[in-house]
């Protein structure tokens, strides 16, 4: 990692990243991605210091930082043109290395840790079309490599798309759940130990009824009802890499993830009429904003409804 002589930095002061990225490898066991990118965030940030101070950076540099240093170091990237998730990591790979040179007694970190991280823009959901995400339920069986294994894909993106639960949820219900073909609601246990009453549609109750007739294990209370290949609790990397596998076959996008079906859950209730904070309980959202950021209604479809609804609106022929 070393180098005789580089224009951004003095010798000790590479030396000194030298050792932190080694120890990142050695001790933290980073990854070789992560190591790339933390020193490509410092090596930019020391060459914005060699601009700054019209010579090559130091550490004396790093021992006396102030957070104008760091303002003026996100500023040069933003025009450069990085976003602000870049900046946000430019500057999580400066505070590691003046964390790992203050527990040697060669700087301060209160200057970086004064700085707040650039915020980023809340990237709205992506949900799939109505044909999509039924496709996803019902195409899920074609990737296995076992009748039961197939049931059970369907049976789990069922549930997603069909209730709205978040992965967790759905892989954490007991094998005795969804025994009463009859029952109109589940009660799922929810992030933060809160629990909610979720809708039972028929699609549901006959998608897990398959995957438990087909199921070689015994579905017990005391164990999950979702099964892996071995017999253990069905991970939700392997739901994944269904859904991964289906977006090739569909010709989906890659925002089609498990979690999307959740997203389109509450989109298509929305779209089809449904109240936000119905939705909102149903999700078992805390704050109404949250669900808000779930849902995406067209355009149009919001116009129709505002003229509908307005005393003073215009009706349109």
């Amino acid at each position: 990692m070393s180098e005789p002589f580089l224009i951004y930095g003095t010798k000790s002061l590479l030396g000194e990243r030298d050792a932190w990225l080694t120890a990142l490898a050695d001790e933290r066991q980073a990854s070789a991605h992560t190591i790339a990118a933390y020193e490509r965030d410092l090596r930019q940030f020391m060459i914005f210091l060699t601009g700054f101070h019209a010579r090559p950076a130091e550490l004396a540099d790093f021992a006396d930082l102030k957070p104008q240093d760091l303002r003026g170091f996100l500023a040069s990237r933003r025009r450069e043109g990085a976003g602000a998730r870049t900046l946000g990591r430019g500057l999580s790979g400066v505070r590691a290395f003046l964390r790992y040179l203050e527990r040697k007694g060669l700087a301060s970190s209160a200057g970086a840790k004064a700085m707040r991280a650039p915020k980023m823009a809340k990237s709205l959901p992506r949900p799939l079309s109505a044909p999509d995400a039924v496709a996803v339920t019902e195409e899920a069986d074609a990737m296995a490599s076992l009748p039961w294994i197939g049931a059970r894909d369907i049976a789990v993106l069922t549930l997603l798309y069909g209730c709205g639960l978040r992965i967790s949820e759905a892989l954490s219900l007991p094998g005795d759940a969804l025994l009463d073909p009859a029952a109109r609601s589940v009660t799922i246990a929810g992030k933060g130990g809160k629990t909610r009453l979720v809708p039972l549609l028929p699609v549901v109750h006959e998608a897990v009824a398959d995957y438990r007739r087909l199921c070689p294990y015994t579905l017990t209370k005391d164990a999950p009802l979702f099964r892996g290949a071995k017999g253990g609790p069905l991970r939700p990397q392997i739901v994944q890499r269904t859904m991964a596998r289906l977006r090739g076959a569909l010709g989906l996008p890659s925002s089609a993830t498990p979690h999307a079906l959740r997203h389109s859950f509450a989109t298509h209730l929305l779209a089809a009429g449904g109240d936000l904070r119905t939705i909102q309980d149903l999700l078992g959202h805390a704050s109404l904003s949250t669900t808000q950021g779930y849902t995406a209604v067209d355009t149009g479809r919001l116009l129709d409804v505002y003229d509908a609804a307005h005393p003073r609106a215009r009706r349109r022929a």
